[in-house]
């Protein structure tokens, strides 16, 4: 019987984070993971492949749209779907091995195979049981199921079948304008699939910034995506290959149908942990079957703990991470804490979108005094010289202190250009700050400090 400081259960973006970090900190250390490579599922079915297959897809759309503006001339890229299943691959296997060379590197134990928890103090991994001072819970979420709809994986698929596809098909019903819904509806749009996105809201991107959502889904109807919105999903049916979409639109009542060779399920996700042993153990959970843990993610059993997509809080595997070195400092004595307030959120189609803090909407509700900057991308040099003029970078500051309280990007390389603004913020900077702050040029993180000046006397460029 081994014997550990700490033992994660979950190899993903929490546990693999936390284990490592553990291990810097002098902790003995194991993590239980079952699949067959590490990461979980943003790793090996999620973030990182379809990272890959949105910038395959892009690089084609701009051989098909922008090389011959630039003087590029020959016949566009043809799809090699095979070829590109296989590129994404190895973009896994690169990133899947390299935590198991970081496993090895800082001494984490990896134990291969599912856990449960017979007891506090113990894990079973297969037959062996570990004895561990703390156990921290990091088994992740898994897609939600939607009453009426049969996932099979190959016609009615979750983002995990969407990334492996036999082929690209030639019409596709995307079930929930989210993030995961719309990433891979672009994906598949590029590639030729005429995409219909159906959503219960009257919006896409639940919980971003009204303008963000009215412009974001303007440009990606611009690329072919269809919308129907205040849409029910009743229910699917398959035959012969084909999928049959029933839906009720919320306005009048009417049913409808959509038919398409694929169907993805993106209604979100839920938390799991099942097997653990947790109702057992009498771990506590919230009402939405989250764990429940305090301040110190702790939960109400004494040497249990828990982080990411199974506790309250957005599902984003960065947020994860943080609790994961959060979670490891506490338990090597020291005061590790996680800013919630300062969490960034990013889709990556094209143009990306970012946002990190309060919407307009949020502070209209609250009644607090704001002031927005905005300014278009197309006031951008560098953008516009890349065919990238789209959309706009917001920042929102407090009316009387000028200290930043929210930023609301959607433009080339948002996801990144959002970082920025999220040191500010963790800094409690004021938007002047940001735009007394030499910006190079020409480069896309001009339009932040150009937002930032429209929050005072205005943008320079706009």
């Amino acid at each position: 019987m081994a014997s550990y400081d700490v033992i994660f259960i979950g190899g993903g973006p929490g546990g693999y984070v936390g284990a490592i970090r553990a291990a810097q900190l002098g902790l003995r250390v194991a993590c239980a993971e079952g699949r067959e490579t590490l990461g979980g599922t943003c790793l090996n079915v999620g973030c990182i492949p379809s990272k890959a297959l949105l910038h395959a897809s892009h690089m084609l759309h701009e051989a098909q749209e922008n090389f011959g503006k630039m003087g590029l001339s020959g016949a566009a890229p043809k799809v090699d779907w095979p070829k590109m299943l296989a590129y994404k691959d190895e973009v896994i296997g690169q990133n899947t091995k390299g935590i198991e060379f970081l496993f090895k590197k800082n001494r984490v134990d990896w134990l291969k195979g599912w856990a449960s928890i017979p007891e506090a103090g113990k894990v079973k991994v297969g037959d062996a049981i570990h004895e561990a001072k703390s156990i921290v819970i990091a088994t992740g979420s898994e897609a939600s199921a939607l009453p009426g709809v049969e996932i099979d994986e190959t016609t009615v698929v979750t983002s995990t079948g969407a990334l492996a596809l036999p082929k690209v098909p030639k019409s596709m019903v995307v079930i929930g304008a989210g993030v995961i819904g719309l990433e891979m509806g672009s994906v598949y749009r590029r590639l030729g699939a005429e995409v219909t996105v159906i959503e219960y809201l009257d919006h896409i991107t639940p919980g971003m910034d009204g303008e963000v959502q009215k412009t974001f889904q303007r440009l990606l109807a611009r690329q072919g995506l269809r919308f129907v919105l205040g849409a029910a999903v009743e229910g699917v049916e398959v035959a012969k290959g084909r999928a049959k979409v029933r839906y009720t639109l919320r306005k009048d009542g009417t049913g409808q149908t959509a038919e398409a060779d694929c169907v993805l399920v993106a209604t979100g996700r839920r938390p799991f942990h099942d097997g653990l042993g947790l109702e057992a153990l009498g771990v506590q959970l919230t009402q939405r079957g989250q764990i429940a843990v305090d301040r110190n993610y702790a939960t109400n059993v004494k040497g249990i703990y828990a982080i990411g997509d199974v506790i309250e809080g957005p599902m984003l595997a960065h947020k994860a991470m943080d609790e994961g070195h959060a979670v490891a400092e506490i338990l090597a004595g020291q005061a590790g804490q996680v800013n919630y307030g300062v969490i960034p959120s990013v889709i990556y189609t094209h143009p990306e979108v970012a946002a990190v803090g309060a919407t307009e909407e949020a502070l209209k509700a609250e009644g607090r005094a704001y002031r927005a900057g905005k300014v278009s991308f197309m006031a951008n040099g560098r953008a516009k010289s890349v065919f990238a003029g789209d959309g706009f970078v917001k920042i929102l500051a407090d009316a009387a202190t000028d200290r930043i309280l929210g930023a609301h990007l959607i433009g080339p390389a948002a996801g990144d250009l959002i970082h920025e603004i999220c040191v500010g913020m963790e800094f409690g900077a004021a938007a002047e700050d940001i735009a007394r702050t030499c910006h190079a040029h020409p480069t896309f993180s001009e339009a932040v400090r150009e937002a930032a000046l429209a929050c005072g006397d205005g943008a320079i460029h706009a």
